[in-house]
C-alpha cells in the first residue's frame, strides 16, 4: 500500500514505520523537519515538509495521521493550548481537506486520539461507549476525533485510536521514569491510586495494523492493554523488575503547585479497557504489566 502518516518521527511512528517497511508498504511522511525522516524512518520513506505537497492527482491507499505537539512537556498556557489545538486540530481538518480534495481517495483514515478523552473516572471502568470528559484534554481529543470524522463524508472508512500509555524503553512514559527508579529514586504520584491505563509499544502497533488490514473496522477504538493499573501498582512492578527500592512518594499538592492544571495528567486517571479490539480477536502479546515490563527490560 501507498501510505502518508503524519507523526512519523516521535516514538509510535517509528516502529509503526519499521513494521509497515518491513511488510513493503510505499511509505510517505510529513513531518515540519523533513530532513529528519530518512533517518527517524528509514532510508526509503519519502518525506514532505507540508501537506500542500499533497495534490489532487496524488494517490494515498491510506492514511495515518499522529501528529500532535506533547501534551505533558509544558506548561498549559493559553498560547501551549492553543498550539496543542493546533497541532491536532487544525492540522488533522486540512488532512481531511486534502482527503476530500483527492482523485482518489484513501481508503482509510486511522487518527490519534488518546485515553484522556474519558476524562478522570475514579475507578470505573470505560469501554468505547463511553461519553468524554469535561476537562481540558478530554475536550481536546472530542474535538480532535471530531476533524477526524470529517472525513467520513468523502466515503472514507474512519478508525479514531484512543492511545494509551506507551511502553517502549526508547522514550515515552517507561524511558522517563527508568533512570530514577535504576537509582533507587523511585515514587509513586499522589496517593497511588489514579488508573493507568497502558499498552506495550509491540501491541499498539500490532493493533494499528490490524485496523489498517480491516476492512470492517471503523469508529474509536481503546488502545490499551485489557489489564490496567493502578500507579502504585505501577510503581511496584517497576520497581521489582529492576531489582531497587522504590520508596518515595509525589506529593499531590506539590505537583500541583509545579505543574498546575497539567499536573492532572498524572493525578487523575483512566481505567481503560480495549474492548472492541478483543471483539475483533486481537491477541495480546503482552497482556499484562510484568510481562510487558520483563520483555522490555531484560536485554
Amino acid at each position: 500500500m501507498r501510505i502518508l502518516i503524519t507523526g512519523g518521527t516521535g516514538l509510535i511512528g517509528r516502529h509503526l514505520c519499521k513494521a509497515l517497511l518491513a511488510e513493503g508498504h510505499e511509505l510517505t511522511v510529513f513531518s515540519r523537519k523533513p530532513e529528519t525522516i530518512p533517518l527517524k524512518c528509514g532510508a526509503g520513506v519519502h518525506a514532505i515538509g507540508s501537506l500542500d505537497e499533497w495534490l489532487p492527482e496524488r494517490a494515498f491507499d491510506a492514511v495515518i495521521n499522529l501528529a500532535g505537539e506533547s501534551i505533558v512537556d509544558a506548561p498549559w498556557t493559553q498560547l501551549r493550548k492553543q498550539v496543542l489545538w493546533q497541532s491536532r486540530i487544525t492540522l488533522t481538518g486540512e488532512l481531511v481537506r486534502h482527503i476530500a480534495a483527492a482523485e482518489q481517495k484513501p481508503a482509510v483514515l486511522l487518527s490519534g486520539s488518546a485515553v484522556g478523552y474519558y476524562g478522570d473516572r475514579g475507578s470505573a471502568t470505560l469501554d468505547e461507549t463511553v461519553p468524554p470528559g469535561m476537562n481540558f484534554p478530554a475536550q481536546l481529543c472530542k474535538a480532535w476525533e471530531d476533524a477526524a470524522r470529517g472525513a467520513e463524508r468523502a466515503g472514507v472508512r474512519v478508525c479514531l485510536l484512543r492511545t494509551g500509555l506507551i511502553l517502549s524503553k526508547e522514550g515515552g512514559l517507561l524511558g522517563s521514569m527508568l533512570l530514577p527508579f535504576r537509582l533507587g529514586l523511585g515514587a509513586k504520584i499522589g496517593d497511588g491510586e489514579q488508573w493507568l491505563s497502558w499498552v506495550h509499544i509491540d501491541d499498539y502497533v500490532a493493533m494499528v495494523l490490524t485496523l489498517l488490514r480491516d476492512p470492517q473496522a471503523s469508529g474509536a477504538y481503546n488502545m490499551t492493554a485489557p489489564h490496567p493499573v493502578t500507579n502504585s501498582e505501577f510503581t511496584s512492578t517497576l520497581a521489582a523488575e529492576l531489582g531497587r527500592p522504590a520508596p518515595f512518594v509525589a506529593p499531590a499538592a506539590l505537583l500541583r503547585l509545579g505543574m498546575g492544571e497539567r499536573a492532572s495528567l498524572l493525578l487523575e486517571g483512566q481505567r481503560v479497557l480495549p474492548k472492541r479490539m478483543q471483539a475483533a480477536q486481537y491477541h495480546f502479546a503482552h497482556p499484562d504489566l510484568m510481562n510487558a515490563l520483563h520483555d522490555l527490560l531484560s536485554d
